[in-house]
């Protein structure tokens, strides 16, 4: 009888755990993905992540385009069609900047958000500092959109940007 008790008992905790697992909030994952693609590796002014993979997961998450909604100069820009955070802040705008071919001078390779500013950024601003990122807490994200001729209108609000390129971690060396 104890047996048939802690058999049941152990097939009903497999079945919770992986009911859970199910469960689990892709957009948690998706922002991980994100933000470990702007680790900084030690020593260096290389991100220890790839930001195309993480693009990738967004884009089969369908919160973004398979496409960017426009490259210009060396930067693809994807805007969000579905509402995911980013560290307390609903994501607006994903950036990769790298080189597919030569257009002139100069890439940074990297990868770059701007997000809705909902509450504090405390833990934006830890982790710009932490792995050598610029973080413009006031940008004009909808000014950016125009210029990129991008037409869509965005809520009023506080934007920010943050920018993980090469450039970002070599001009915040000590």
């Amino acid at each position: 009888m104890h047996r048939s008790c802690f058999a049941r008992l152990g097939i009903a905790a497999v079945l919770t755990l992986a009911s859970s697992l199910a469960c689990a909030d892709p957009g948690t994952e998706l922002e991980t993905g994100l933000a470990q693609a702007m680790h900084l590796k030690k020593g260096t002014s290389e991100r220890v992540g790839t930001s195309g993979k993480a693009i990738q997961a967004y884009m089969q998450a369908g919160l973004i385009d398979s496409k960017p909604n426009v490259r210009a100069d060396y930067t693809d820009y994807y805007l969000l069609n579905k509402p995911a955070r980013f560290m307390g802040h609903e994501l607006v705008m994903i950036e990769e900047e790298y080189m597919s071919r030569w257009i002139g001078c100069c890439v940074s390779p990297g990868a770059g958000l701007s997000v809705k500013v909902g509450g504090s950024l405390k833990a934006l601003e830890q982790f710009a500092t932490a792995h050598r990122c610029s973080l413009n807490d006031n940008a004009d994200v909808q000014g950016d959109l125009a210029g990129l001729g991008i037409r869509r209108k965005l809520a009023p609000g506080r934007y920010a940007t943050l920018s993980c390129r090469e450039r970002d971690a070599e001009s915040g060396r000590d």
